[in-house]
């Protein structure tokens, strides 16, 4: 049986609040990511992903406190990024209750620091997440990437010239165990996963790829399946109440990808702890 698709919210953090904005700007809150995050758990999210949004762009370490107090409510795996520089932070996250670690700036910065991390805590651990945008319309072909498409850091703010496709295939062979796939462009917009990039991406890599930016209605998240994603992520849509975990994994299902249910109470619609899972079968 093919593995089953993950159904992944997204907890962008700052200041201590869930914020979600367009294209990483203009951030508004969306509501307390403890809260949040147990309410994910229980309508059974595969994982969680727990992002510091600015602490990069700042400066600082990642709100260390928030990730205990969501470890300690939830029960499905949690990746945290933000902030990480080396593998002293690596630890301490994972010390606080995180299950697997996001880096970016600081890994392009220093693409050997994806090895460090690997080497001391194994690759399963490691998320490298790559904030990619296409070359603007008019870059001259000296400034665009050979992909047309662009890392950038610090939470989108910075452009780095570097190709997103071959950083991703870098980094895989350095040591990341999975590539969560940003898509700047796309990101709150509402208007679909960058399938394209999605499908560039899947080409180069053999690790796990988790598509991130542009969900916006079910029926944007198996095209992304489709396109090579492992897992399917999501902010604003589960944060304001437009689409559930449960109504994407019917979704999912409907269109032949298997996912995982969290038992007959989610059936029901009453919700348990994320970690009671059986693979079902596509509908």
């Amino acid at each position: 049986m093919s593995l089953a698709v993950r159904v992944v919210p997204c907890l962008d953090v700052d200041a201590g609040r869930v914020v979600k904005g367009v294209n990483f700007a203009g951030l508004r809150d969306a509501g307390d990511p403890v809260e949040l995050a147990r309410q994910y758990g229980d309508d059974g999210a595969d994982e969680l992903v727990f992002l510091d949004v600015t602490a990069s762009s700042d400066a600082r370490e990642t709100t260390y406190d928030v990730v205990a107090r969501t470890a300690e409510q939830v029960f499905v795996p949690l990746t945290v990024g933000g902030g990480v520089r080396g593998v002293a932070d690596v630890d301490r996250l994972l010390r606080a209750g995180a299950d697997k670690v996001g880096v970016n700036t600081a890994a392009v910065a220093r693409p050997r620091l994806v090895t460090e991390i690997a080497d001391r805590f194994g690759a399963q651990v490691l998320v490298l997440s790559v904030d990619a945008r296409r070359c603007p319309p008019g870059t001259p072909p000296s400034e665009r990437t050979p992909s047309g498409f662009e890392v950038t850091t610090h939470g989108g703010r910075r452009g780095t010239g570097v190709d997103a496709l071959a950083w991703a295939a870098e980094a895989a062979r350095l040591g990341a165990g999975e590539i969560l796939l940003n898509s700047v462009d796309a990101d709150g917009t509402t208007a679909g996963f960058d399938l394209e990039m999605l499908r560039a991406v899947r080409a180069e890599v053999g690790v796990p790829v988790v598509a991130s930016g542009g969900a916006g209605r079910l029926a944007d998240f198996a095209p992304a399946v489709e396109a090579g994603a492992d897992a399917v992520l999501a902010a604003s849509v589960f944060h304001f109440g437009v689409l559930s975990v449960g109504q994407v994994k019917d979704a999912l299902a409907a269109a032949g990808h298997p996912v995982r249910r969290a038992g007959a109470a989610v059936h029901a619609g009453e919700g348990v702890a994320g970690r009671h899972e059986e693979l079902a079968p596509p509908l």
